[in-house]
């Protein structure tokens, strides 16, 4: 009877796991397929988000995370919860491939939007139009699909990821207590330095400097504000008080410095773990548990979720154009009229990073207005203000 009660337990709590776990997976699933979706359609709706050439990384990347949540994620997750592969071995190594070619490509956007911004903020107008070319933005975009392909088809249908590591392989792929096969990916030393140098370390360190230079810029400009509130006591459109003027600057600066944290934190934490235990593994002879792989996988996924949130919905052109189509094209929610807009924007946002650009500076009792501090962005650059 004790027994009997033991194994009644175990396939409850079994039970409970499966279903947390399918509810769970599911919600990741159907949170990045809407959010992604919910991105491309905004942009292929709003004329003007269409103007702003960072939008063309945006989409792509959207389409590359859906990709990943409509081709990746509903077959792991199947193997996950049946606890065995049932599709066999040549669609195993496909899967494979396109788990690391759209993960890749994922990756290899967002390093290239962190590359825009970079060019659009810290540099000359001119330098931003002579570098984010139409053909430039075609050749970076098709770099993000073609390059993962050299570490993803290429080598796994060619097994060259597994040369040296057959027997080990063999010996894990199949599974004796259920007498069942799993979809293994293991990798040799020479693939697994190679494959997170290109899809994640390299990326990693153009996105650190990008955004630290951003940052850096952004400070600057806000010191070159308050040097200017010393010597002429600016205050904004709507007279504001020099010590309000400062307190929203000072607001502005943590914004941007907090969502730029914001972005490279989740990217980190989503991808950092995988890519260093799968350097890391080969090393120490194959010897971090399974769980702990899928684990780290799962959390490099729920990535591909974030990125809307990230890239998009911290946008308020974007956040309006989801408001229209969520709202079947409510008129309260479009963008007024150019020609009819009478109060300035006082700062510009590009996908998410807010930099204050014009000031106003009351001298003798007349307003002044300026554009000339030294950060420049280039208006085809600019989005609306938050």
């Amino acid at each position: 009877m004790a027994h009997n009660s033991n194994v009644t337990s175990n396939e409850g709590y079994g039970v409970a796991v499966s279903i947390v776990l399918i509810s769970f997976i599911s919600a990741v699933i159907l949170m990045t397929i809407l959010g992604n979706l919910l991105v491309m359609v905004a942009v292929c709706r709003d004329r003007q988000l269409r103007k702003i050439k960072t939008n063309y990384f945006i989409v792509s990347l959207a389409f590359a995370d859906l990709l990943v949540s409509v081709l990746v994620m509903p077959f792991g997750a199947i193997e996950l919860v049946q606890e065995k592969w049932i599709y066999g071995e040549m669609f195993c190594l496909v899967r494979t491939s396109l788990d690391v070619l759209l993960t890749t490509a994922s990756i290899l956007h967002l390093c290239c939007i962190s590359l825009d911004r970079y060019y659009a903020i810290c540099c000359q107008p001119l330098v931003y139009r002579n570098k984010m070319t139409p053909l430039r933005i075609t050749l970076m975009l098709s770099g993000c699909w073609i390059i993962p392909t050299f570490i993803s088809f290429l080598p796994i249908m060619q097994g060259w990821n597994s040369i040296g590591i057959l027997d080990l392989i063999e010996t894990r792929k199949y599974n004796k207590s259920s007498n069942s096969t799993n979809c293994i990916f293991m990798v040799n030393k020479p693939y697994a330095i190679t494959c997170s140098v290109v899809a994640f370390y390299i990326p990693f360190l153009l996105m650190v400097l990008a955004y630290y230079r951003i940052y850096i810029t952004a400070r600057e400009h806000a010191r070159q504000i308050g040097v200017l509130q010393r010597a002429g006591a600016p205050v904004d459109h709507r007279h504001q008080h020099p010590d309000q003027h400062s307190t929203h600057r000072m607001k502005t600066e943590t914004k941007a410095a907090k969502t730029l944290c914001i972005i490279m934190g989740c990217f980190c934490l989503c991808w950092a773990p995988f890519f260093i235990t799968n350097v890391v593994d080969p090393f120490i002879n194959y010897s971090v548990p399974v769980e702990l792989w899928t684990a780290f996988l799962w959390l490099g996924y729920i990535n591909s979720g974030l990125n809307p949130f990230l890239y998009a919905f911290l946008n308020k052109s974007f956040r309006r154009a989801f408001l229209i189509i969520l709202c079947c094209g409510d008129e309260k929610y479009r963008r007024p009229s150019i020609l009819g807009q009478t109060v300035p924007c006082s700062n510009t946002t590009i996908n998410g990073s807010t930099h204050v650009l014009r000031y106003t500076v009351l001298y003798n009792g007349h307003q002044q207005e300026h554009d000339t501090l030294p950060i420049h962005i280039d208006p085809e650059s600019q989005e609306s203000c938050f």
